[in-house]
Order: C-alpha cells, then structure tokens, then sequence
C-alpha cells in the first residue's frame, strides 16, 4: 500500500476524470505509474547503449551516408 498526497488542482482533475469515465481513481493513478515507470526504464536503456556506443569508439553514420548506403538518394 502507497499512500501519496497530491495538490489539490490534480486531485480535482483526477475526480472529475473519474466519474466522467466512471473509472476508479486508482485505476488512473496505476496506470499514469505503469506508463511512467515504462518511459524512464526504456530511457535508462537507451541511455546505457548509447554509453557503450560510446565507450567502443565506433563511427555511427550521417543520415546521408546511410541514404546513400542503401539506395534512397
């Protein structure tokens, strides 16, 4: 169990969200986390690909080296 205190401007939108679409508050709350939970772990992955990119001293490639690469000049 989580208890979470919210400004009162997002608990009233949160409210009138919930019964517009009579869906629990919960739902929204778990499902807001759920998304941002998702985005900040394919942002920590990314990022550590891009460090490893960096750490092997590869060349990456213009977008005009890959167009001409592979015949969409």
């Amino acid at each position: 169990m989580l208890a979470v205190r919210l400004p009162a401007s997002l608990e009233k939108r949160l409210a009138d969200l919930s019964l517009k679409t009579k869906r629990s508050k919960s739902y929204y709350v778990k499902k807001a986390l759920e998304d941002f939970l998702e985005d900040q772990e394919e942002l920590q992955e990314a990022v550590a690909a891009y460090e490893e990119f960096l750490a092997s001293g590869r060349k990456g490639s213009t977008l005009e080296e890959m167009k001409k690469r592979y015949g969409f000049e």
